[in-house]
Parts: structure tokens; sequence; C-alpha cells
């Protein structure tokens, strides 16, 4: 009988599902995404009603291949990818991109991978739910419109290499206000006074401090604004008796918080591990993917990780009560098991929280199988778990209420009213386990009264004074900024982490001491942005669009109509900061192939692009919008100066190009003079200065460019070498950590003589997979090696034979095409070439001779079509 296929996303999730289902099934892993939309191309059809053009990437046409091979061979296929929307379309890909058919096709769908949880979910198969596929493509596709289209523009009017996305716009957004808010913010001045007191007879050390709040008879907290109003204060209480007026005692429960979801999990593990939320959801994907333990074998530890729901099933909560019971004691038991429902009204499918898949599987268990940070997250997980269903902790409260009155100059002096509290915990509860706010107990600081009776005297021992000023609200940390997009109803749990990860990388923030400033650049983006594009970066109005998508997953909207909401306004805002597209282009037709010309946008900004693409290719800029006008005036022929983007950004440029070509940077963006200093420059002992470099600041010799010599600023030298016990297995010179452009890396000490380097233990390259290929030149055995653009076949006889080819099954790269036409600089035949960016004509006599330029298109002109 065939087997039976199953496809999930990852090796280790495969490798954990397939020791649990037996040698009936064959688990093939799909390695992430099968199809998308194109990676270079806008990719969505506007006027066919957003229709997408999906598309296998390269590098996964074989692993597409592998499973519509292992599909036609087995008598049934379950998908079972992630249990969320994202996952859902996952599916949903794999069986358009595999074209399977005439197979059973099943969606099973599990949010933990344990035997009961698998067993359950194979006895339980569902077709794809596609309004659920439909949410995540409305997403996909909306989050590519606003990308393909915000972008261009950022291009166009601040630098090149600039982009935008829907959520990370809200992000920055958010952290741009509060930045604002800081610089804004303006401190005021405020007293307290705190007496210390203690009981008479009694010692020192059972001394309490009391602070003054107002005075008697008076409502609301008194405010003291300044140095001379608290010296009056103060003076006033000299000689005062302080004595107590009245005491409140009450026992207050506090309840445990309930188990993780993916965003309270980022905070904690934030605040905690000071785990970025993205090494916090890439170490919980591991978890829940499944790890070896002993002799369980592969065994998935956590529940899915992308989850708004804190709810978690009975059979769970029983377990965690059975094992409070046996490890803490029945009185750490509550009465009832405690349920949890998630506060946000727009909590998506019904996934349970982040717990562990078994209670009893706890951290010491699991303290040898585990490696450090892995073994941190899950015990944070664990112990937020098993504390969720313990006792509330027991603990009494105490307030003294004090009046501190002096009558002894005069009788109409005011009565201060002083407070004192205390708070002493009587049954840990929970606390035994768990404490949310801090990294150790200390965040139940025990403050224990004397015991004080009504009309009490006390012995005053001292008065203070304090200033104070008012502080600014806290730049966001991950965690805080995390929770604000939350509470504002940005994002899903599945985009929180590469939502802060794709600002960082795109510098628009930066991160110190682990607060969260905007960039300068991040600033003048969101200025934009907020200028031409308010509802994009409204909080309000991005939340509503997430309402929107979980509409779509229930079914209650289609997602054409959200996604044709949005585009219309939005289009026209675009088109509004661009500016008007010049009438005579109404019409225009293809110089090459006749038909219409329409407006296309791109990473250069909007140009004009033949309909017929891809067919014909033929593009050229909109006339005015690659200038813009100035009232500056060349100092070489004094025509008018504009403004065009180039390589490097904006820069001001003559009009009458090609006659005269000055250009210069705009007023204020000019490259700044080198700085002198008092170094001399060793090689021939000029003055050195300080440049500025692709790097940032740099000393170089002011005799540049007959002396070259440059280096670090002086502090700013490259990080020494770090000694180690490995041996150069060539000369066997001690080696040491030395850090370049790719990282870290063991280097000989002997170096320049000895010049072996090799990876760090743990990180070496993956070792080349030997094949059954022979190669052709050689006769040489040949393997498989990982290179910039996927693996392919090498030579084992390299260096000597440098024989490479594709994969089989994989598409060769295309013969070079030979012209009629003969290379202008050395007269050998040229041709058209196939390189990382598309063709282009290049000369046969490469290497020796490397004259290239862009492939023009050769095909014959039309006449034009008349109107």
């Amino acid at each position: 009988m065939a087997e039976k296929l199953v496809i999930v996303e990852s090796p280790a999730k495969a490798r954990t599902i397939g020791k649990i289902l037996g040698k009936e099934f064959n688990v093939k892993a799909s390695l992430g995404h099968v199809r998308d939309l194109p990676q270079y191309r806008f990719g969505v059809n506007v006027a066919n009603d957003f229709e997408p053009a999906y598309e296998v990437p390269k590098r996964q046409k074989k692993t597409v291949q592998e499973l519509a091979k292992a599909a036609r061979g087995a008598s049934a296929v379950y998908l079972a990818t992630d249990p969320d929307r994202e996952g859902e379309a996952i599916s949903w890909h794999l069986l358009e991109a595999s074209n399977i058919k005439g197979i059973p096709v099943s969606r099973v769908v599990f949010h933990e991978i344990t035997r009961s949880a698998i067993t359950e979910a194979f006895d339980n198969p569902r077709e794809i739910d596609m309004d659920l596929v439909d949410a995540q493509q409305a997403r996909r596709i909306l989050d590519r419109v606003v990308g393909y289209r915000l972008s261009p523009l950022l291009w166009h009017k601040l630098e090149k290499g600039l982009s935008a996305g829907r959520v990370q716009s809200a992000a920055l957004r958010m952290v741009s206000d509060r930045e604002a808010e800081i610089t804004a913010f303006i401190p005021t001045e405020y007293w307290t006074l705190e007496a210390a007191l203690k009981k008479q007879g009694n010692d020192k050390k059972n001394s309490f401090q009391a602070l003054l709040y107002n005075r008697k008879g008076k409502r609301g907290k008194l405010a003291i604004p300044d140095e001379e109003s608290s010296k009056a204060i103060a003076n006033s209480l000299a000689n005062a008796a302080y004595t107590v007026s009245k005491v409140d005692k009450k026992q207050t429960k506090r309840q445990p918080a309930p188990p993780f979801t993916t965003s309270t999990l980022q905070q904690e593990a934030g605040r905690k591990l000071r785990f970025t939320a993205k090494k916090t959801m890439v170490l919980a994907q591991q978890l829940y993917e499944g790890l070896s333990i002993g002799s369980e074998g592969q065994v998935g530890l956590i529940t899915y990780m992308r989850t708004d729901s804190p709810s978690v099933s009975n059979e769970a909560r029983s377990e965690a009560r059975r094992y409070i019971s046996e490890k803490f004691g029945a009185k750490y038991v509550p009465t009832s098991p405690r349920a949890y429902k998630a506060r946000a009204k727009a909590a998506q499918e019904a996934h349970e929280a982040i717990r562990p898949t078994s209670c009893f599987r706890d951290p010491d268990y699991l303290q040898t199988y585990l490696d450090k940070d892995q073994m941190k997250l899950y015990e944070l997980i664990w112990k937020r778990m098993i504390a969720s269903q313990m006792s509330a902790a027991l603990i009494d409260q105490t307030t003294a209420h004090i009046e501190a009155e002096n009558r002894e100059n005069d009788e109409s002096s005011p009565v201060y009213m002083f407070r004192a509290t205390g708070s002493v915990t009587v049954f840990a509860g929970f606390l035994t386990l768990y404490h949310e706010d801090a990294d150790d107990p200390s965040d139940d600081k025990q403050v224990s009264l004397p015991d004080l009776s009504p009309q009490e005297v006390l012995d005053f021992l001292a008065l203070e004074q304090k200033q104070h000023f008012t502080q600014p609200p806290p730049r966001y940390t991950e965690a805080s900024l995390i929770k604000a997009l939350e509470e504002n109803g940005i994002g899903r749990p599945s985009t929180y982490a590469p939502t802060l990860s794709t600002i960082q990388d795109r510098k628009y923030i930066r991160k110190e001491r682990g607060r969260i400033h905007p960039t300068e650049l991040g600033l003048r983006v969101n200025g934009l942005l907020n200028e031409h594009f308010p509802d994009i970066v409204d909080l309000g109005f991005t939340a509503e669009m997430e309402r929107e998508f979980d509409e779509i997953s229930r079914g209650e909207r289609g997602w054409v109509p959200v996604i044709r909401d949005f585009y219309e306004p939005f289009q026209e805002a675009i088109n509004k900061a661009f500016g008007p597209i010049p009438e005579e282009i109404n019409g225009l037709l293809c110089d090459i192939c006749g038909e219409p010309m329409e407006v296309k946008f791109g990473r250069t900004g909007r140009f004009l692009g033949c309909s017929d693409y891809p067919k014909c290719k033929n593009t050229k800029p909109i006339p005015g919008d690659d200038t813009e006008e100035t009232d500056i005036f060349c100092e070489k022929c004094e025509r008018p100066m504009v403004i065009k983007v180039g390589r490097y950004g904006r820069f001001l440029s003559c009009t009458g190009y090609p006659e005269c070509k000055n250009a210069r940077p705009l007023p204020g963006e000019e490259r700044q003079e080198p700085e002198e200093t008092s170094e001399i420059c060793e090689k021939c002992e000029r003055p050195m200065v300080i440049r500025d470099g692709r790097r940032g600041k740099f000393l170089s010799c002011s005799g540049y460019p007959e002396c070259k010599n440059a280096r670090p600023l002086p502090g700013e030298e490259r990080e020494q070498p770090q000694e180690t016990d490995e041996v150069c297995d060539k000369c066997e010179s001690p080696m040491v950590i030395r850090s370049g452009r790719r990282g870290k890396f063991l280097a000989c000490t002997a170096y320049p003589k000895c010049k072996n380097t090799r990876p760090l233990p743990g990180e070496e390259r993956e070792q080349p997979q030997e094949t059954d290929e022979v190669c052709d030149k050689c006769e040489s055995p040949m393997v498989i090696r990982s290179g910039r653009r996927g693996k392919f076949l090498a030579c084992t006889a390299y260096p000597k034979c440098k024989n490479t080819r594709p994969l089989p099954g994989e598409q060769p790269r295309p013969e070079p095409e030979l012209l009629d036409e003969a290379c202008e600089k050395c007269g050998k035949p040229l041709a058209i070439k196939v390189g990382r960016r598309g063709k282009f004509i290049a000369c046969t006599g490469y290497p020796k001779c490397k004259n290239a330029r862009p492939l023009v298109s050769t095909k014959p002109k039309k006449e034009p079509v008349p109107a």
C-alpha cells in the first residue's frame, strides 16, 4: 500500500511528526513558503480585481518538484502547516504549486506536537479554509501595494534605497510621536517630606517612614511646588507631636497572570531575559517544532507560539493542578481550575495560550537536553503556566494615618497628615514559583509596620526634604512598543517581531541601552508620510484594517472590496504627492511596438512603461518627474539648475546638460571639509586629517592621493585578536579570534607568512554533499556545494579544475547569444549574456576585455499607430 504524504514547513517539525506517525506516513518539509508575489516586480493586476501573479521562487523550484513527485506516489496527502492564517495560505500555495490532482487532499490542524494532538488531528481532517487564505492574501497584497507605491515616493522626495510598509509605518509613527513628546516636555519641580518615626521606648531597628500627604480637613494630595514651600512646612513642623489617628488593616489577594500569548511572551522575555522579539520567536519555534529528549526522542515542548488567546484546554489545566498538588501541596491548588479569556475583542482563531505540552516535563528534567537560551525561554513559559493554576497570594496590608501638630508657638498652625504603609505576605501561593514583574523575588518587598494603635504618640527621629522633577514619558523598549501595538490593535501575533526587525534594519530606529530612539532618517520618513499619507500612519486606521482582515477570515467580507476601498483614495494621495502627470503623455504610444504607454511605479519612482510588458520592455521617464526646479543658477554658464536624483541621492545639475555638465551637492548637504588633527602620518610625516567614509570617520593623510595612508581614530581601533587554545593545522602557530566583514573567525598568528583561517568551532560551513555525478572535464567526482545563488554541482579537483554546473533538474544558465557586432575596444564579437540583473551585452574576449553595456531592444520599430 502506498504511503500517505504529510507536508509541513520545516525539517525539525517533519522529524518530530514523522516519529509520532510511523512508517505508514512519509513526512516532507516545504521549507517555508513555496509560492509568493514576484521579488522584483509589482505582481498585482490592479485593473483585474487585484489579481496576484504568484510564482515559485527559484530556490523553491526543486522542493516543489520533489513534493509533486512524492504526491504522485502517495495514497493521500495531508497538509499539516501551522494553525494560523499564514499556515493556511502555505497549504493552499502548496496545493496550487504542486498541481496535486486525483489524490485525496486534507488539511490537518494541531496546536501542539504531541502524540494525542497529532492523532486527534489526523482523525478529524478538513478542507482548506479559503476564508483564512483570503485574509492572508488580502494582507499580503495590501502590503505589496503600500510598499511598491510608497517606496518610490521616498526615493523621489528623500533619497534612494528607502522603503515603507503599512504596519511598520504605524510603529515608526508611535516611536516618532513619543520622541516629540520627550523633546517638548518641560519638567516641573515638586518636593516631598518624609518623617522617620518609631514607637516610644522601642529600639531604632523598629523605626519606619511616613510620607506627608495633606493637611487635616483638606482633600487631595498636598502640592509642594518649590524649596521655599518645603522649608516653610518643615519649619512649622519643628517640635511637632506625631500621633496615630487611624490604622487600616486588610488582607488582599494577588492573583496570578494568565499563560503567555505571543505579545506577553515577547514582553516578558525582553524584560527578564533581555531577548529581542526576533530571538524569542526563533527559540519558541525550536521548542514548538521539537527537540531530541533522551529516550523520548524528538518531542514538541510547547504549544503553538503565535496566538493572542490566554485560554488553555481542560486537560492541560487538570495536568497542571495534579503537578502543583504533588510538588507544592494541596493548599497551593485553588478550589476550581482557573479559566482565562482574551481581553482584546479582535482576538483571532481559537488557539490555546503558549504553554508546555506536558507540565510534568519540568525544567530540571530538560536541563541536559536544551541549550542555555532554549532553557531560559522554556523555564519562563513553564513557570508562567504552572503559576497560572496556583492559589492566589495572601497579603496583609496596613495603613497608618498620623497627625503632626505643633501648638507651641501658634494655636492656629495647621495639622499635617502623614501616611505609613506596610505589606506582608502571609501566604505566598503562586509567588513561590513565579514573579511577573522582576527577575527575582525582590519585587515583593516586605515592609512591615510595628503594631500601632489609634491615639498612640510616636517618637520623632528626623524629617527629610526631597526635591523631584516630573519626568517625560519613557522611550519605548521592544517590550513596551509591542504592548502599545497590541493595545492599539496594530498588527497581529505573527507581525510584532518582523515589524520591529524591519524598521531597525532600515535604520529608521536604533536601540541604546534597550531603549528605542528614532534616527534622523526615521523622523524624515515619518514626517513625509504624515504630510502626504496621514491615514497610512494613523493608528486608528491601521487597527481598522486589521479588523477588516479579521472579518475576511470569518467569511463576513470579500477580500477584493476591502483592497479596493483602500486603494482608490490611496492612489489619489500618491498621485498628489508625486505631482500631476503632464497632459501630453495621455495617448502616448510606445516608439518600439506602437502599444499605449502607461504610468508605472518601480524602485526608482514612477515612469512610463509599455502596456505590452513583458513582451516589450520599453520605458522612459515622465517629463518633469526626474527634475525639480530651483532658484539657483549655474556658476559656469549661468543657466538655471535643477534637482536630480542619482545613485547617491539628490544633487544640483545644470539645465544646460550635456553642453554644461556642472553638478554640485544641494545647499546644506555639502560634504564636510576634512578636520585637522595633531596626528602625523607615519609614512610621509604630513599632518593627518579626519575624513568621513562609508564606515564612519577615520584618520587620513592630508597628502592624499600621493599618500593613501589611513587608520582608525584613536580609541576606535579594531578589536584586538582574542587568544584561544586552537593551533594552526598548517604551521602549528597559535590561532586567535579576529573579526571580519562576515563575523568572527579563527586566524593564524603567523600572518602574513601563514594566511590560514577557519570558522569558529560550531560555525563550520556545511560540508559538500557527495553525488553520483562525474566531472565532464577531468572525470573527478562532483559534489553539491552552497554558493551565493544556492546549491550547485562542483568538481572535487578544485582548484585545479573549476568546473561547475547546475543541479539536475534546474534550469542551466543560457549560452551567450552572438551578435553581428564587434567590440569597439578589442574588435572581438559581442554577445548577449545573462547576469544577476538580467540580460546585457558583453565582449566575448572576457576576461581580457571587460567591455559591457546594458541591453537595448533590438526589436524593429513599428510605425506609430494613429491615435
